[in-house]
């Protein structure tokens, strides 16, 4: 059966619990320091800075391992930095959170005052640089199957692998074209018998103010889309058939291009596995 996209809102229209919002966090622990910072993350943070609060209803974490890393776009070199990521073997540990729709401000309210308690109390961990930390709005989603995983169990589902596909639409072109050009055209082309089950597509929100200083602020961030494939397998199985030329094709289409296509898989809790896998030439 060929994929369909499903309207924001979900399948069923009277569900109460609808994905609103995302946080993305995209952390790069300093060598020496990753089984404390996995430990740190997993045990303490990933609860007391997200999880706890009022309409987070769903969270995960993801590793990007390093021959995982090596399938990344683009890349650094010649042609210059990544746009989002500089350096490729950066951006090891990936969390991401679903805020309940309609409670964003109230949620994100809670979430910075939470974290400023945190560090003000000492529990934070300085070894690690924020790369990539955003809030995001679910737009839509696109499954493989009409009743396969909603948008709303893909955290728990524990998927095989998600990729992140950041995509940024050209000047003088509506978010909204590409999102069409995604839904009607490319993702139904792609997904029949692959193993991306289920995508979902977000735009970027603004953080507050007052947000914790180490978290980087994103300029020109409106123009762009942040696409979660989730998949049956683990990534680099199905790399070369669905997401290697994605970049290409869209460039193609002249909508835009993919600033950044990185894979992942789940991180095995109450484990430091992995914590020795993160780079090539580890220290």
């Amino acid at each position: 059966m060929t994929g369909r996209s499903i309207p924001a809102q979900g399948g069923v229209t009277d569900d109460p619990i609808r994905i609103g919002t995302m946080l993305y966090t995209l952390v790069e622990p300093h060598r020496g320091h990753q089984v404390a910072y996995n430990r740190w993350y997993e045990r303490d943070h990933f609860y007391a800075g997200c999880q706890i609060g009022a309409y987070n209803f769903a969270g995960a974490r993801f590793v990007a391992t390093a021959p995982l890393k090596g399938l990344r776009y683009p890349g650094g070199g010649p042609g210059g930095p990544m746009p989002l990521v500089a350096d490729p073997q950066v951006g090891s540990y990936l969390g991401v959170y679903y805020v309940l729709d309609g409670h964003h401000d109230e949620w994100n309210r809670w979430a910075v005052d939470q974290v400023n308690v945190l560090h003000a109390a000492g529990r934070m961990f300085d070894e690690r640089d924020h790369i990539h930390t955003g809030l995001y709005r679910f737009e839509w989603e696109h499954r493989r199957e009409e009743d396969g995983v909603p948008a709303e169990l893909t955290l728990d589902h524990r998927f095989a692998g998600m990729v992140s596909v950041f995509v940024e639409v050209a000047d003088g072109v509506a978010p909204d074209r590409m999102c069409s050009w995604y839904r009607d055209e490319h993702l139904p082309s792609v997904l029949p018998g692959s193993a991306v089950a289920t995508v979902l597509a977000f735009s970027p929100l603004p953080l507050l103010a007052d947000a914790p200083g180490d978290v980087p602020r994103s300029e020109s961030v409106g123009q762009r889309l942040l696409l979660l494939f989730f998949l049956d397998q683990e990534p680099s199985a199905c790399w070369q058939g669905v997401f290697a030329h994605q970049g290409e094709a869209v460039s193609a289409g002249g909508l835009g291009h993919v600033l950044w296509a990185s894979p992942f898989i789940g991180t095995d809790p109450g484990t430091d596995t992995y914590t020795d896998q993160l780079w090539s030439d580890p220290a």
